[in-house]
């Protein structure tokens, strides 16, 4: 009877057990107790947009959500008839000696191409960074602006009837 485990050692080793598979588990799969771990700099972050063209102002418009990044550390290059943004969100230099309880925010490479539509002004392409939302415009042609194409139909054949 000597061997038995008392029944408070028992619980202690299950839980022990049971916090030594969750740090193995999280550190296999890249999460915490507290959530997802924050990105490292070597991910590549895809911002949300809206993007729609102004038939009236014949306008291509595009806002890319980039909050928490410099305008400086933005770029825009327009080739072949694509859009490519390209930004960094990078993390602050100050180290503080302190034992985190959530860190979500992400840092990192920020990358997003659009496609423009066929007709578009390169040369007059305009960019505006405004509380973390870049807002681009793009004069375009006539032509290529989105139309309602009318379909018709055919007329049916007359059957001729048997009297």
């Amino acid at each position: 009877m000597a061997n038995l485990m008392r029944h408070d050692d028992l619980f202690e080793h299950l839980f022990g057990f049971r916090r030594e598979f969750d740090e193995l588990f999280n550190k296999l799969f890249g999460t915490n107790v507290l959530g997802p771990v924050r990105f490292t700099p070597t991910q590549t972050e895809v911002p949300p947009i809206e993007a729609w063209v102004d038939k009236e102002g014949k306008k291509y418009h595009a806002r890319i959500a980039l909050p928490g990044i410099d305008p400086k550390d933005v770029q825009l290059n327009f080739e072949n008839n694509a859009l490519t943004i390209h930004a960094e969100r990078k993390e602050t230099t100050e180290k503080k000696e302190v034992d985190y309880l959530r860190r979500e925010f992400t840092y990192g490479v920020v990358d997003r191409i659009l496609a423009m539509p066929e007709g578009t002004d390169a040369e007059k392409i305009v960019a505006e960074f405004n509380n973390g939302v870049l807002e681009v415009t793009v004069p375009m042609a006539v032509s290529a602006l989105p139309r309602r194409i009318e379909i018709k139909g055919v007329p049916k054949p007359k059957i001729a009837s048997a009297a």
